[in-house]
């Protein structure tokens, strides 16, 4: 067996592990991105767009933020994050992480501006922050769909890693069994 392929092949039960979490996280993710919304059943914004929703969308999408950063901070301070695979599943945590924090302000920005649509002078002027509402709400789940993309193609590094588990065999059969400790001696000095 080649010692270096060995040495890069991350355990299959961590792999599996990190596949689930992986593509839980990517689903609250979607389903984020889907649920968020701000445009009514005409595809208008309301004319009194709840601040505290939309607000919440963004303090939703901080919460998810967080999950994403925590689980590209584990895997980067994990052994496993030093292999090819793992550099290459790093590097889509670290793009995750990254747009993931991206949708915060845009939701935050959202808000901000349908606080502002009551003082609104005219209607250009309401448009304006209408149209604006609108470009960062829409910013913002594009941001989740990305992040949600990152941690897909995390998970499928991972999952072509399984078939590279195939060529090997387990590694309980790799080890021949431990010797027994010495026994005492039953003579005595």
């Amino acid at each position: 067996m080649n010692f270096d392929a060995q040495r890069e092949l991350i355990p299959r039960d961590d792999t599996l592990q990190m596949i689930g979490a992986f593509n839980g996280l990517k689903a609250k993710l979607v389903a984020a991105a889907e649920e968020y919304q701000l445009l009514d059943d005409t595809g208008r914004v309301p004319a009194a767009p709840s601040y505290a929703e939309l607000l919440q969308h963004a303090a939703d999408a901080q919460a998810l933020s967080h999950d994403v950063v925590q689980i590209a901070v584990e895997f980067a301070r994990s052994t496993h994050s030093t292999s090819r695979v793992g550099s290459r599943v790093l590097a889509h945590l670290a793009t995750g992480a990254t747009m993931s924090s991206h949708a915060v302000p845009n939701f935050a920005e959202t808000a901000e501006n349908a606080l502002s649509l009551p003082r609104a002078s005219g209607s250009t002027d309401r448009q304006y922050r209408d149209n604006r509402m609108v470009i960062d709400h829409a910013t913002a789940r594009a941001y989740l769909r990305r992040t949600s993309e990152s941690l897909r193609d995390a998970a499928k590094e991972l999952d072509a890693h399984l078939d590279f588990h195939r060529f090997f065999p387990a590694q309980a059969q790799q080890q021949s069994p431990a010797t027994p400790p010495p026994r005492p001696s039953a003579r005595r000095r």
